[in-house]
């Protein structure tokens, strides 16, 4: 019998799993781009860490294992910033970016009070494209990352519903 994913707040003692799981998840998305200067890949242990601390971090476990991070915080009007949203590549498609997606929309409504969503992703990122609209996020705008990468802007307000579609 297999065990479950579980989603819960990360501690300070995931903290190296969710870096180096960050470099693996992000590793196809530098490749999409031709550009391994993305800024997840570059981040340094120490600022993961600091993250960690400050910001609302969710985290997969299958086991002890660290699958899945999201991490999230409230700007001053209220927004909440929704980012590096990764999955480790033998378990997507199985619905566990959406829990993570969920769980980082939750408690940055329960414990920041956030009013709306914004996040980001890249212009030729089909996949989170497709996951953000099914969750009920509209493109808002374009931008440049500071990594060079064209991003697409995405909204939502905090009590928005999600789209469901069936198979």
């Amino acid at each position: 019998m297999g065990m479950s994913v579980t989603i819960s707040a990360a501690t300070a003692q995931d903290v190296e799993q969710i870096f180096r799981l960050q470099y693996l998840c992000f590793q196809s998305e530098a490749e999409l781009y031709g550009n391994y200067r993305i800024d997840p890949l570059v981040q340094s242990l120490d600022s993961v860490r600091e993250e960690v601390g400050a910001d609302l971090v969710f985290v997969a476990r299958l086991g002890d294992e660290v699958v899945g991070s999201v991490r999230g915080f409230t700007d001053a009007d209220g927004t909440g910033r929704i980012g590096k949203l990764c999955v480790h590549p033998r378990l997507r498609n199985h619905g566990l970016g959406t829990r993570l997606l969920r769980a980082a929309e939750s408690g940055l409504t329960d414990r920041r009070s956030a009013t709306r969503f914004r996040l980001h992703t890249g212009e030729r990122s089909e996949g989170n494209l497709r996951l953000y609209r099914k969750a009920g996020y509209a493109r808002v705008g374009n931008a440049t990352g500071g990594d060079g990468v064209r991003l697409v802007l995405l909204e939502k307000d905090a009590d928005a519903p999600a789209y469901v579609t069936s198979a």
